[in-house]
């Protein structure tokens, strides 16, 4: 479900009929508990797992699960949060992996996949059963319209990955008085491992930082970098050679706290001017091939720009055969909001081949004069002209509003009213245009 922007408040869910009706029907669907030998009902990403890594498995099966069947999302990760808390508390011995030996040198220990993930889905239903009789007090997150959309395009796989969790907050069983919402992309490249492993643990590791309520750009910037070490761990187990660059965007109240790796990237418009929020990563950046070179690598044009030769990314997650020359160190950056800003937008580097920043104005402008200031499938037509911009990558984008694009619309058409009035009576108009700087109160980046 997408809505307008507006503040959060307290759900009554013992009176939401339709979460029970839909609890009743997961819970037909799954009468007993599953035994010792029963399949999961969602495939594992891993049949092997190390402890850090249970929760952001079990809690994408079961966000998966829950939101196949149209649960609300606030109560669909309320109700995964508790089932993990509850599994997390046990002995880890009963789940230790005894086909693998523990990696000593790492202190890495080893756990059956599907025992773990059995276990957790287990007590989801049992929690399932316990909050269709008497559901819990829930507090609904701000709610924001969010459109997003992925294209495979012209390549032979799609290596993208996207994620949304305006309910950030109960998933995590997060109490304070703080509002919180999550967004991320992640474009893989040789493969769409670590693209997948991304989107299902760096918001975990965010969550978890120690830094995470008085920090959250830092604790962002961490986070990156221990999901970059904690996928190394595995790639080397697994042989995997697939890395991702990625940009995530953390709302805090009225502050936005952003980090990227490599050249995806996060643009935010406010009023109707582009705010440049970041600077990508990129081989031929002056600063990225200095770094390059330091460490003895080299940066060589072969059609573009690539790091020794053949990775056109400077920074990412994974690629463990060209660490450290493909850095896992994010940058990021904090912002204050006022409530002018209109929207953000996170997209990979298959977008921004196709439209410069400055033209994403006119073309979400023209969607919602088009669709009577209907911003849900905006992420599409963005896509659509990367496209004819001529890009052939995979190609997301997710679009966050942060206002209500009917009250967008207006204010663009009472701009264009004034700027007639102006023009009809002879006045001088100050013209804004692509080159228009934009200033916007920076808190710190890094």
């Amino acid at each position: 479900m997408t809505t307008t922007p507006d503040k959060g408040g307290t759900v009554v869910a013992p009176e939401d009929k339709d979460a029970q009706r839909l609890l009743d029907s997961f819970l037909q669907d799954f009468p007993i508990p599953l035994g010792p030998e029963d399949s999961l009902p969602v495939r594992l990403q891993s049949p092997v797992l190390s402890w850090d890594e249970v929760e952001g498995e079990c809690a994408e099966m079961g966000l998966k699960l829950l939101r196949d069947r149209n649960l609300p999302p606030v109560l669909a990760a309320a109700l995964i949060h508790t089932a993990i808390a509850h599994v997390l508390q046990l002995d880890v011995s009963i789940f230790k992996n005894k086909k693998e030996p523990d990696q000593d040198a790492e202190k890495l220990v080893l756990l059956e996949g599907e025992p773990v993930t059995r276990s957790v889905f287990n007590k989801l239903l049992e929690v399932c059963r316990e909050w269709n009789q008497e559901l819990q007090l829930l507090h609904l997150p701000k709610q924001y319209l969010i459109s997003s959309f992925a294209v495979r395009n012209t390549r032979r796989k799609m290596e993208d990955r996207h994620v949304a969790l305006p309910e950030f907050n109960a998933l995590f069983g997060m109490k304070d008085a703080k509002e919180r919402a999550y967004f991320a992309v992640f474009d893989g490249h040789g493969g769409v491992d670590a693209a997948v492993y991304a989107g299902m643990h760096l918001h975990v590791n965010l969550a978890h930082q120690e830094m995470f309520s008085t920090q959250p750009d830092e604790a962002l910037r961490r986070a990156f970098k221990q999901t970059d070490e904690m996928f190394l761990q595995g790639a080397k187990r697994k042989k995997l050679r697939s890395g991702t660059t990625g940009v995530a965007a953390l709302i805090v109240d009225d502050s936005l706290h952003v980090a990227w790796l490599g050249d995806s990237q996060v643009m935010m418009v406010r009023q109707g001017q582009v705010v440049t929020l970041m600077d990508p990563h990129k081989p031929e950046n002056e600063k990225e091939k200095e770094r390059i070179e330091d460490l003895g690598g080299c940066v060589v044009f072969l059609g573009c720009w690539r790091v020794n030769g053949t990775l056109a990314v400077s920074r990412a997650i994974g690629d463990i055969d060209q660490k450290p020359y493909i850095s896992g160190d994010a940058d990021s950056a904090s912002f204050q909001l006022d409530g002018t800003e209109d929207y953000i937008v996170l997209a990979c580097d298959g977008f921004f081949d196709g439209v410069e920043p400055s033209k994403v104005v006119d073309i979400v402008l023209e969607h919602l004069q088009e669709n009577v200031g209907n911003g849900s499938t905006v992420a599409e037509t963005l896509v659509a002209a990367a496209k004819e911009g001529g890009s052939s990558d995979n190609i997301t984008v997710v679009v966050v509003f942060l206002r209500d694009p009917q009250d967008i619309l207006k204010a663009s058409n009472l701009h264009v009213g004034i700027e007639s009035t102006d023009q009809n009576s002879g006045c001088p108009q100050a013209r804004g245009d692509s080159e228009t700087s934009t200033t916007i109160h920076h808190l710190n980046s890094k």
